[in-house]
């Protein structure tokens, strides 16, 4: 009973999902998500300036005026154009801030079944480069935002779009969102933002397992080891080799973990995972709740996905290794590149001073790449979660809805730093499969672009207007 009522109440919310049977917001939807999708906003050979231009042509046509646009270009990035749009509020309350970037990673068109610059819709899939990261809730938020405008919506607040280029480049001095909140901040200053970071979870038969709310994620920072040796002939060998050093000091690395955290984002995740959950991974996400945690659960849990152990610790992996210049010459240089995912509350000062404990060798000498900026976890405060909650058992009825932290990165980092509280959630679903995001043949259902659109629009009303 419960799975039929799921599906009646799912599309009485999606309409069909089909060619000419799609709703008249559908079919604008759509049409705004194919032509964003296929503006090519890669580093290499796209831009974002293009997209952004196309976009604001979109919102002057529904009714937005001059003054309720602005372009923003970076100095020294022509490409990397960012778009501002604004519904005017009564003003007593702060503004809602809705953020997507428009940039997508690099795809190669040999290596994918399909063109990844032509938006196909195969077996309930779109298929395409962005098309889940992240033009499809960019696209959700320009279709929104016409549909405020024809609505003529009366918010509290003023309702703010900021299409923003470069956050898949890390570091970037073109990042828009970092940009537009240094030297344009009057222009999307705002209590709220929602941005991409939360998804829901499909079952392998399709039916949504959980509705995610992302609050928080972890720092991004970037090491280099390095070992240097005067070098000399290799017929001749010394038994000091920066090589051998430095491969020594990753097998430390290799085996360290470092300590257990819950923060309350986390710790909420998992009370309600574990009601969610079944068997032995229900048990053990309870088990590593206790004090002490079960060591034997969080391996068990690690071994199901290594989300789990990037959820409760910070992480360091080697990702790349450059040593040498010749076959017959000891290397004069062995370098090593460390990237960490820090929890929320750890410096990296700390981390780094741990990291040269582990290796264990003063040979290896430690820089850091960048600086990674540290940002609090936004409160999940009752009146947001209780919008968020409700539109989504509206629509998914009996779908928990669970906190999460973001063991990757996202534009979001800049704002919380800064006081904007960020929070990711989408509506948008996806299955056992993923995603394909940054990979190759990246998708989402028909069905979930549609489903995200409409929550993210009761979602952006509500707050608004409330």
């Amino acid at each position: 009973m419960k799975r039929a009522t799921w599906l009646v109440a799912g599309w009485a919310v999606a309409g069909a999902v089909h060619g000419a049977e799609l709703t008249p917001v559908q079919k604008q939807m759509r049409e705004i998500y194919q032509e964003l999708v296929e503006t090519n906003t890669t580093n290499s050979t796209g831009s974002c300036t293009v997209a952004a231009n196309k976009m604001a042509k979109r919102l002057k046509a529904a009714g937005y005026k001059d003054a309720d646009l602005h372009l923003i270009v970076p100095p020294g990035g022509p490409t990397k154009g960012n778009l501002v749009a604004r519904i005017k509020g009564d003003g007593s309350k702060k503004p809602l801030l809705l953020l997507a970037h428009i940039d997508v990673v690099e795809a190669n068109r040999a290596d994918w079944v399909r063109d990844p610059f032509k938006l196909i819709e195969e077996d309930g899939m779109f298929y395409a480069r962005g098309s889940s990261d992240d033009k499809a809730m960019a696209a959700s938020f320009v279709a929104n935002m016409i549909r405020y405008k024809k609505e003529k919506l009366a918010p509290k607040r003023d309702v703010v779009m900021a299409l923003t280029c470069d956050e898949e480049m890390v570091p970037s001095k073109f990042d828009g969102a970092e940009y537009l909140f240094n030297h344009h901040r009057a222009l999307i200053d705002a209590e709220i933002a929602l941005n991409e970071g939360g998804s829901g979870l499909l079952d392998k038969d399709g039916k949504p397992v959980r509705h995610g709310i992302q609050a928080g994620e972890k720092i991004y920072q970037t090491f280099q080891l390095e070992v240097t040796n005067p070098g000399g002939h290799s017929s001749a060998p010394y038994r000091d080799n920066a090589i051998y050093h430095l491969a020594e000091g990753l097998s430390r690395l290799g085996q360290f973990a470092f300590p257990f955290k819950l923060s309350p984002v986390t710790r909420a995740y998992y009370e309600r995972m574990a009601a969610v959950e079944k068997g032995q991974v229900a048990a053990d996400m309870k088990a590593i709740l206790s004090d002490p945690p079960d060591a034997a659960a969080l391996e068990r849990l690690y071994a199901v996905s290594p989300v789990h152990n990037s959820t409760v610790r910070t992480t360091c992996v080697a990702t790349k290794v450059d040593a040498g210049h010749a076959d017959n010459a000891l290397p004069q240089r062995a370098r090593a590149t460390v990237n960490c995912r820090i929890l929320p509350d750890e410096q990296v000062d700390e981390v780094q001073a741990t990291l040269q404990r582990v290796v264990a060798d003063d040979k290896i000498k430690i820089t850091r790449i960048g600086e990674g900026l540290s940002a609090p976890m936004p409160p999940l405060t009752p009146a947001l979660m209780k919008a968020v909650e409700e539109i989504s058992n509206d629509m998914w009825p009996g779908v928990p809805v669970i906190p999460t932290m973001s063991t990757g990165g996202t534009d979001g980092r800049f704002l919380n730093s800064g006081g904007i509280w960020t929070y990711g959630i989408s509506g948008m679903f996806a299955g056992p499969e993923g995603s394909g995001a940054h990979g190759l043949n990246e998708h989402i259902r028909v069905k979930s672009l549609y489903d995200g659109q409409e929550y993210l629009y009761r979602l952006g009303k509500r707050l608004a207007t409330e």
